[in-house]
């Protein structure tokens, strides 16, 4: 199954652009069996000679869904699907981008329509799609339009399938996972781990680590670690003799325990691990009117903020997000900086905190129901995720904001009673990465149960 597409960019500095138009074509081998079309709002200025390539204008783009509302639709169609697309490595390269930006790994095969009529159709004066789709008589309409385009690569990846009678070039030009010869004694370590979710440990010889990862499948990422021919890996595949691990079964909890391991070990290949996992957070402030503020800035030490982001886009995602959850105002939550009201009042979707029309009381208890979702502070609280075994959940413990540590125990077993629930506990340090990693997997997987706690009693806030 083929998911061919076509993006359109805002252009800018590399991997710092955003996507203004999608269009994908999903293609079992015959016929188109699903498609997707959609602006999407970059949250970002179109470059000038953007605008007069594709005629798409910010103005245009102002009411498109961002790119978090339309990921899920995009990894749905695209599902076990082999990317394709004119010039592959961009497209593909700026939807890997994106979802980074929403700390979501985006992984495929790609397969580029270049490359493989480069192989199957020789000495074309040119392999630009417009050009080459003409000369082989395959009609092409709104040129640098994702629509337009997608369309047209549809076309001409049917006619390179058909001329393919062996499909050599095909198998040949998928971009499949690095693979290699592995020597023996990286074979025994890939086949020692197991394919569960938990924390692994590469040691030298005399026992030292020196790597330490987390990852859903071990055995997957172990696998990767002794395939990639970067210079830490070839380091790594070098000097390792041992791998062991610990299966956590909650990958929250593999986050947690890779976190603490690294500051404990300072394993030597981890060195890039040691800066912060974010650099963006969200403050709060009262204007001179009384309204609560919400805003995104630099992570300042010295200031209290409610949580923090990997990086600025994912944090105005989430503000785009919460100011629709809770009917919260642009301008307060410095998404908008138009004149008079802000552009969600025009649509109904502001109730006039931009305009003094709501009061104060209404809209500040609308930003601290916000905070009180997206805050930990002074709170006592678990969080329930999957464990290690069918009949297992593991269990993280907050006490008072602070972070103690994680647990399991048998669902069998009701936990009615702190000083039991401390006492399952592996202890753990709270620190600013620590709280980070919670706050960020809370927010975005929002089947986690957590059970506020109150001395011994137990309310549970599902």
């Amino acid at each position: 199954m083929y998911a061919i597409l076509d993006i359109e960019t805002t252009g800018g500095k590399y991997n710092e652009e955003g996507i203004t138009e999608i269009a994908i074509y999903k293609f079992d081998g015959h016929k188109v069996v699903d498609q997707f079309i959609s602006l999407i709002n970059p949250e970002r200025p179109i470059q000038p000679f953007v605008v007069n390539l594709t005629g798409i204008n910010n103005k245009m783009l102002r009411s498109a869904p961002k790119f978090y509302e339309v990921a899920k639709r995009i990894v749905e169609i695209t599902t076990d699907c082999i990317i394709v697309a004119h010039n592959a490595s961009f497209d593909y390269r700026i939807l890997k981008t994106e979802f980074k930006r929403l700390s979501f790994d985006f992984e495929r095969q790609s397969l580029c329509t270049v490359e493989l009529s480069q192989k199957l159709i020789p000495d074309q004066k040119s392999y630009s799609l417009g050009k080459l789709v003409r000369s082989l008589g395959i009609a092409i309409s709104d040129r640098h339009r994702a629509n337009g385009d997608a369309q047209a690569t549809v076309k001409l990846f049917k006619l390179l399938l058909s001329k393919d009678v062996e499909k050599n070039i095909l198998k040949e030009t998928v971009k499949l996972e690095t693979k290699k010869k592995v020597d023996d004694k990286l074979l025994k370590l890939i086949e020692s781990v197991p394919s569960s979710t938990g924390v692994y440990y590469m040691h030298r010889e005399d026992g030292t680590i020196i790597y330490i990862g987390k990852s859903k499948n071990i055995k997957k990422r172990v696998t990767q670690h002794f395939t990639n021919d970067n210079r830490k890996s070839k380091n790594i595949q070098d000097e390792v003799s041992n791998v062991t691990y610990e299966i956590t079964g909650s990958e929250l909890l593999a986050l947690l325990k890779e976190n603490e391991e690294i500051k404990l070990n300072r394993p030597k290949y981890n060195r890039a691990l040691k800066r912060s996992k974010f650099d963006h957070a969200l403050y709060q402030f009262t204007d001179k009117n009384g309204y609560k503020n919400l805003v995104v800035k630099k992570v300042d030490k010295n200031k209290k903020s409610i949580t923090t982001f990997t990086n600025r886009q994912q944090a105005k995602s989430f503000m785009h997000r919460w100011t629709e959850e809770f009917k919260l105002c642009l301008r307060l939550m410095d998404l908008d900086n138009s004149k008079g009201n802000c552009f969600n009042y025009g649509i109904e979707k502001c109730n006039g905190a931009c305009i003094l029309e709501e009061s104060t009381e209404d809209y500040n208890i609308k930003v601290e129901e916000l905070i009180t979702v997206n805050s930990f502070e002074d709170k006592s609280m678990m969080i329930i995720d999957r464990g290690r075994d069918i009949d297992e959940q593991s269990v993280i413990l907050i006490e008072e904001g602070k972070f103690i540590g994680i647990g399991y125990f048998n669902l069998n077993h009701q936990i009615n009673n702190i000083d039991i629930l401390r006492s399952i506990i592996t202890p753990m340090h709270h620190n600013r990465d620590a709280q980070h990693i919670i706050q960020s997997y809370v927010r975005q997987h929002k089947r986690l149960k957590t059970v506020l706690l109150d001395k011994n009693k137990i309310n549970s806030t599902e």
